[in-house]
């Protein structure tokens, strides 16, 4: 049995690059972060994970349908492959949950009460702020 994160890692494709940022003489010539790109199109995920990855609002994911994810926080490339696989399969996690339809609710006798009572009271302040008959 293949499980999602083996999948997902036979159907990525990594590139490693140079990191940016502070490291020393070293980070010149170790490229340890990681690009990870992933199709959702061409990818063995449901047709329904799909839909929902490409409709996230994610700046990760191109107009292409792409999943591109940059990996640098650690020292080693190995650590940033595995990040980044991690960090794609959250991407994929959160898109196969489907999301719950909002249940459209009244509003209590109360919080109408409520609402109408304030509505009173902020005009009765403002009928306080208009000049009367004797204004002059």
């Amino acid at each position: 049995m293949v499980t999602t994160a083996q999948a997902l890692e036979r159907e990525a494709e990594f590139t490693a690059v140079r990191a940016q940022g502070a490291g020393g003489q070293n980070v010149n010539k170790v490229s340890s972060a990681v690009h990870l790109r992933f199709d959702v199109a061409a990818s063995s995920l449901p047709q329904e994970v799909k839909q929902r990855l490409l409709l996230l609002r994610d700046a990760r994911i191109t107009e292409g349908g792409e999943v591109i994810i940059k990996a640098q926080r650690y020292r080693t490339q190995q650590a940033n492959r595995l990040d980044a696989l991690a960090r794609l399969l959250d991407l994929v996690e959160k898109a196969a949950r489907p999301t719950r339809s909002r249940k459209a609710t009244r509003p209590t006798a109360a919080s109408r009460e409520r609402r109408l009572q304030a509505k009173r009271v902020r005009a009765g302040l403002k009928a306080q702020r208009r000049p009367g008959e004797n204004s002059w």
